[in-house]
Order: structure tokens, then C-alpha cells, then sequence
């Protein structure tokens, strides 16, 4: 059963636009995909299939960012596909939690040859960093190098990065006392403590570079 229509009119009247404002909209969003019904001739109103559509979807900011982060990393041939099926969830999302989504998604890049995203199966962890990250709090990790050898950091998370092998997570690591980059999967333990992070915009930009090159941790 659909939902009940409403003419453009009604519409333009609702949102304070013009009637050709409205039409036009509504053939944007059709293009797009999105199923929505009626607006044939005099009279005619609009409405949305509702047996193609979501029901309403509740996802935390952390949530929210995983769905994006997967679905904007999966490769050819559904590349734009995923890309277009993650804007229309998060488009149902409320309003504050897209516009954290999109600054978390702001912090996230590509650096150098990459893979196809799923090399970095990081589980509690993964979510540790993700809340870290969205409360802006400092994060004590315990972290096995290249040769194995492991060490307690206490780190400001930065951003995610997606490089040669996996997922990273790029930081201020208070031991090196520079950004360094943390891969996921030698991540042995996370723990989110109750500091906040201090704003570290210059060392993040001036490191990018470094990062691209290689983005592991020293």
C-alpha cells in the first residue's frame, strides 16, 4: 500500500517553493532511484513506493560510518552501485547523525597502492578506534610492529587510511611524538580513555605526504 500522495502544489505551499521547484526536485530524485509515484496529469500528486523503500533505519555515528566506508571501498564492477546504495541510506539518517557521518567520512583517504579494503578485519578493535574517533578521545593501544615486537602507545586519533595493506589508523602517537600510522590488524588491544585529543590539524596535514609513502607505524 502506498502512503498518501500530495500534489506538487501542496508540496510548494509546505516547503515555501515554487511548483516547478518541487517538479524538478522530484525528477532529480527519480533519477537517482528513488521510487516515487504519481504526478501524471491535472491534479496528479506524488507519493513514495513504499515496497521499495527502507524502513526507518537507526544507526550509531560509528554505524553509520562503517556502512560508508564499506560500501565506498568496494571495487569494480559495483563500484558505483555501492556508492550510489550507501547515499540513499545514509540520506534517511537524521540530520545530525549524517552530518557527523560526513565529517568522519572527511577524515578518511587513500594512501599509495591500496587493496580491495578487506584486508583489515579488525572486530572490537575497529569499533574501539570508530568511537574514539567520533568522541575525539585519546586511545591506549597495545601494538605489534613489523619484526612483532609490541608496545603500549597512547595515541590522538587523526583519521583512517586506507593503504598497501589494509586499514589504518593514522594518529599522534605520544611516544614518537609525531603522527604515525597504526594497522589495524596489529592492533592487539584498544581502550579508550576519558582525555580528549588535542587539535593536531598542522602535524595531520604536514605528515600526509610521509603517510602516503608509508603509512606504518615506526
Amino acid at each position: 500500500m502506498s502512503p498518501r500522495s500530495r500534489s506538487a502544489a501542496w508540496l510548494a505551499r509546505r516547503f515555501e517553493v515554487s511548483v516547478r521547484t518541487v517538479e524538478r526536485d522530484l525528477e532529480a530524485l527519480r533519477q537517482t532511484g528513488v521510487p516515487i509515484l504519481g504526478g501524471v496529469g491535472r491534479g496528479g500528486g506524488y507519493s513514495v513506493d513504499r515496497e521499495r523503500t527502507l524502513p526507518p533505519v537507526t544507526l550509531t555515528d560509528v554505524e553509520a560510518l562503517a556502512v560508508s566506508l564499506a560500501l565506498r571501498t568496494t571495487g569494480a564492477p559495483f563500484a558505483a552501485a555501492a556508492r550510489r546504495a550507501g547515499q540513499k541510506v545514509l540520506a534517511v539518517l537524521p540530520g545530525d547523525v549524517r552530518r557527523r557521518e560526513e565529517e568522519l567520512a572527511a577524515r578518511v583517504g587513500k594512501v599509495g597502492e591500496h587493496g580491495d579494503g578487506s584486508g583489515s578485519e579488525s572486530g572490537v578493535v575497529g569499533e574501539v578506534v570508530g568511537e574514539a574517533m567520533v568522541a575525539g578521545k585519546v586511545l591506549r593501544l597495545r601494538y605489534a610492529d613489523r619484526q612483532g615486537v609490541v608496545t603500549v602507545r597512547d595515541v590522538e586519533p587523526l583519521g583512517l587510511l586506507w593503504g598497501p595493506r589494509g586499514w589504518y589508523l593514522a594518529a599522534w602517537c605520544r611516544l614518537r611524538e609525531a603522527v604515525r600510522g597504526f594497522q589495524l590488524d596489529r592492533i592487539l588491544g584498544a581502550e579508550m580513555s576519558v582525555e580528549r585529543v588535542v587539535p593536531r590539524e598542522r602535524e595531520w596535514a604536514a605528515e600526509l605526504e610521509r603517510l602516503a609513502a608509508d603509512p606504518v607505524a615506526k
